[in-house]
């Protein structure tokens, strides 16, 4: 039989609280036993000197202990004299003398009757014993070792005796053993009203805590059924609170990455779809002989398919980046000559198109990288075809390198058109375009700076876009030294 986690909790707090009842019950029924136990020694040691005090009045009217000997119920009788008596306040000497015989107490006036002493506990007699000045026993069950805890008694400043008591062990007084037992059902029926109470609280306790839990696996299920929409309400600031934000936290992520997913599907397949249509009407205008074969119509296919081998090829070095299956051979090396090679590769194609292009790059030999040249090389033909598409003619762009809070940091900053404030957030995502600026006309599939961002933190950089006060956009690139930044 399987057991839910409501009844696994409600099993485990009345366990825990029977534990506890169990344990306090026999706390509670050891210390009552101890205080009670301590509580009869205190009255039996002040039995002990009563009847002590008893039994050396008698020495003294006998100077020995034959009225003992010779009569053990005498003995019997100073035992039960030695027990409180009945009315309150303390007794007069003549009333504390026992009535032994041949013995009559110095009268304060006429004698009454005495009233008999109460009779002793069963059994409370038979632990008393005496002993002679050389503890030998007198009056003294068997077995009672003379190495026992002796109360002396003295006659005329001298030991004349010794009056012992034997540890009882167990309570034999009917009314102690009674006393105990109610003691002992008292804390019982409590200790069962506690269970019982423990018992009518756990069940609800263990639905309201299990209740947040329920609530979690319904909406975990319901998002491995793909309803990235699923919440769960927040009604605590415990750790099922924490969690309860955490999921919401995580379904939030996963509905936002479907939607991207979604998005990105759709944005290549429009993608791919444009120059495919392209060349499918010029390939079909050529089979129908609307245009002829001719070298400018063969230009334009190769064009078009140049282009769409540039997007599959962007989009399988994305790929490869999300992945982290792209190869990094890095090594110390210098940005300056790196970043020069790429400026002198693009400088005819800024010339023809009447871009001016300048660059301010300092001397790197003092300031290494640990980087991938190719991939460096990558980045920087990225951002300068990036400029090369979106600058008007007649435009500028100014690349500088400097070096400053132990990184190297490049600037790419060209004239307009510039991209307006909204967007400067996503130029980085991909297939992300700002259509007033960029349009499939000049190629550009908007992956080139999705790479290059993914580039940058491959070497633990970071590359940011903002307003070119030459009035188009700026990027900057930090690319940490060798050993400086982390």
């Amino acid at each position: 039989m399987k057991i839910g986690i409501t009844h696994r909790l409600f099993l485990a707090i009345l366990a825990a609280a029977g534990l506890a009842v169990i344990g306090m019950f026999l706390i509670m029924q050891w210390n009552i036993e101890r205080g009670f136990r301590r509580y009869v020694v205190s009255q039996e040691q002040a039995q002990l000197t009563r009847l002590a005090e008893r039994l050396e009045e008698g020495y003294a009217g006998r100077e020995n202990w034959n009225f003992l000997k010779n009569d053990p119920d005498e003995w019997h009788r100073l035992i039960a004299a030695s027990f409180p008596r009945e009315q309150p306040g303390p007794p007069d000497r003549e009333q504390r003398m026992p009535p032994w015989r041949g013995y009559t107490p110095e009268p304060h006036g006429e004698p009454g009757p005495r009233p008999a002493p109460p009779p002793p506990p069963r059994g409370f007699g038979e632990r008393f014993f005496l002993l002679d000045a050389a503890k030998v026993p007198l009056l003294a069950p068997a077995g009672v070792s003379a190495a026992a805890e002796l109360k002396p008694l003295h006659n005329r400043e001298r030991v004349v005796g010794y009056l012992g008591l034997l540890p009882h062990k167990r309570f034999s007084d009917e009314r102690q053993v009674r006393f105990l037992k109610e003691q002992r059902l008292a804390l019982a029926l409590v200790a069962g009203a506690v269970v019982l109470l423990a018992a009518g609280l756990s069940l609800p306790l263990a639905n309201r805590l299990v209740r947040p839990i329920k609530a979690l696996a319904a909406a975990t299920r319901q998002l491995a059924a793909g309803r990235f929409d699923a919440r769960v309400p927040v009604a605590s600031t415990d750790e099922l609170g924490q969690l309860a934000r955490d999921f919401n936290s995580l379904a939030h992520t996963l509905e936002n990455n479907e939607q991207a997913r979604r998005q990105w599907v759709a944005d290549i397949s429009h993608e791919l779809r444009t120059p495919l249509a392209v060349l499918r009407g010029e390939i079909e205008a050529l089979q129908d002989g609307i245009r002829r074969p001719t070298p400018e119509a063969i230009s334009s296919l190769h064009g078009e398919t140049l282009r769409l081998a540039r997007l599959v090829e962007d989009l399988y070095q994305l790929s490869l980046s999300d992945l982290g299956a792209l190869t990094y051979k890095k090594r110390e090396l210098d940005c300056a000559p790196i970043l020069s090679q790429a400026l002198e590769s693009f400088r005819p194609e800024f010339s023809a198109k009447g871009i001016a292009l300048a660059s301010e790059l300092g001397d790197g030999s003092g300031n290494p990288l640990f980087a991938d040249g190719e991939r460096l090389r990558q980045l920087f033909d990225n951002l300068l075809e990036n400029s090369l598409k979106y600058t008007d003619s007649r435009g500028k762009l100014l690349v500088r390198l400097e070096y400053a809070n132990n990184g190297a940091v490049i600037h790419f900053q060209d004239s307009g058109p510039g991209v307006p404030p909204e967007a400067l957030g996503h130029i980085f995502e991909r297939l992300y375009r700002v259509e007033a600026s960029r349009n499939r006309a000049t190629g550009g599939a908007g992956l080139g700076l999705a790479i290059c961002a993914n580039i940058v933190a491959a070497h633990d950089g970071a590359i940011h876009g903002m307003d070119s006060p030459l009035g188009g956009l700026w990027i900057k690139v930090t690319l940490p030294l060798t050993g400086r930044m982390a």
